[in-house]
């Protein structure tokens, strides 16, 4: 499986040193340092054997600059591959590395048989937000409250329709709820009285049937953001 945006291909990771490369450069992203948080490279070859999926992102040198890897997981029947993780190396950023490797990944579950794709994100980081929902077109079916249990881990978890991939066109006022909070360019309510809020108000559209399906800007009131929900 081979991908190609840019000068950038997406593939299959092969051998230990790209999964031993694919593991220094989840660490390095992130910034992790304890063992707790490794990922190992042995874990990446039995995901590449047994129908998950383990996909780097070679530059035009050759340099390995993006990682996903994920597995397959079913709940009340329904089959779909759990993307656990992407990382992208700061040097490749903005060059849709993110985006070439989530379809690299939908490509690999497609032959396995699956119709989905499902992962978790931080619904308080704006521009995963934007990516997952309006970019890719998942749609959010449910909040997690510190997800990770380290008290600051909340997470959506978003369902991908792998038949219809494509990009939201809502916007707010359109015959959907919508969920208003300060913003920044980068962070839904930075401060922990607005946070507490928006948690709450999240997590009681979600209790309610909710599905998160987009967010964006609100032109008349600067500094402010709407998350968009839909209702089953």
């Amino acid at each position: 499986m081979t991908a190609d945006t840019q000068g950038i291909v997406a593939r299959d990771l092969a051998g230990l040193a790209e999964w031993t490369a694919a593991s220094a450069l989840y660490r390095s992203v992130f910034g992790y340092e304890g063992p707790e948080h490794a990922v190992s490279p042995r874990l990446l070859a039995a995901l590449g054997e047994n129908a998950g999926t383990a996909v780097g992102a070679f530059d035009e040198d050759g340099s390995l600059v993006g990682f996903c890897y994920g597995f397959t997981g079913v709940e009340h029947g329904e089959l779909y591959h759990y993307s656990q993780a992407a990382v992208v190396d700061a040097r490749a950023q903005g060059r849709g590395v993110g985006r070439l490797l989530k379809h690299a990944q939908a490509e690999a579950a497609r032959r396995a048989g699956v119709h989905t794709m499902r992962w978790t994100f931080d619904p308080y980081a704006l521009r995963n937000v934007h990516f997952n929902l309006n970019v890719l077109g998942a749609v959010g079916i449910r909040f997690l409250p510190d997800f990770y249990d380290d008290g600051d881990s909340d997470r959506v978890l978003v369902r991908w329709d792998l038949d219809r991939p494509g990009g939201s066109t809502w916007a707010p006022g359109h015959g959907h709820a919508a969920v208003d909070s300060p913003a920044d360019d980068r962070t839904a309510a930075r401060g922990p009285d607005d946070r507490a809020r928006l948690r709450l108000e999240l997590a009681g559209r979600f209790a309610a049937g909710g599905r998160l399906v987009g967010v964006a800007r609100r032109a008349d009131t600067p500094g402010r953001v709407s998350y968009l929900f839909a209702q089953d």
